[in-house]
């Protein structure tokens, strides 16, 4: 095992089918431009140790729907590492309570508004997996040309190929964009708009994704996921 590796805290299973795009040369570019930035005193999101909490949180064996995001939120103390997802005590994003609206009229039930904290959603299978996985502070989509794709585009084809049932949800265009990484004759792909406040009212409420996500995962012998 080398070197850069051996210093990614990841989850062994993850690690065994991912390991080598640690060595490749866009991951050390990558590396070389976050240490560059944190050397010229900018504020970098999530903190380091929960870069590959998305990984760390759903081990490998256990993903069974992979949430797609795009990068994580850029205030402080927001990022944690998981798509959508916020710590205890920060207030929910207006996407998140989107989401969560969402969940409410699909399946009947209420959920907890006052957490946006989705660690409960992960430890069952939900992969929160933004697309590009560091963000400077205030500065939205700012390492979206650091190489992040080239890994994420990565672990989707690899979890399309080795996984077999898994349901992917696909919000707004640059979700629906992953479509061609995944294999959608063995998984269930759900698209529709993103649930942020600009693009909700184009398709995502109403489109009851959550109940087809558990439906799916039901007729193929899986546990369904408790969203609320």
């Amino acid at each position: 095992m080398s070197h850069n590796r051996k210093k990614i805290k990841l989850d062994h299973a993850w690690l065994s089918v991912l390991g080598e795009e640690f060595e490749k040369d866009y991951m050390n570019n990558l590396k070389n431009r976050l240490l560059d930035s944190l050397a010229k005193g900018k504020i970098i999101y999530p903190p380091k140790k929960l870069i590959f909490n998305a990984f760390n949180m759903t081990h490998f064996k256990n993903v069974k729907v992979v949430m797609l995001g795009q990068d994580p939120y850029h205030g402080p103390n927001q990022a944690h590492g998981l798509s959508f997802s916020v710590p205890d005590g920060v207030p929910v994003p207006p996407s998140l309570l989107n989401i969560y609206k969402e969940i409410e009229s699909d399946l009947e039930i209420e959920v907890q508004k006052n957490s946006g904290n989705l660690e409960r959603w992960s430890k069952q299978g939900v992969m929160l997996l933004n697309t590009t996985l560091t963000v400077e502070r205030s500065k939205p989509m700012s390492h979206k040309d650091f190489g992040w794709s080239l890994f994420t585009d990565k672990v989707i084809h690899i979890l399309s190929e080795n996984k077999k049932n898994l349901v992917f949800f696909l919000w707004g265009s640059h979700a629906k964009s992953k479509i061609n990484l995944i294999d959608t004759d063995k998984h269930l792909v759900i698209e529709s708009s993103h649930p942020s406040p600009l693009s909700v009212y184009r398709g995502f409420l109403g489109s009851r994704p959550f109940s087809k996500a558990n439906n799916y995962l039901v007729e193929n012998k899986l546990k369904a996921i408790d969203w609320a």
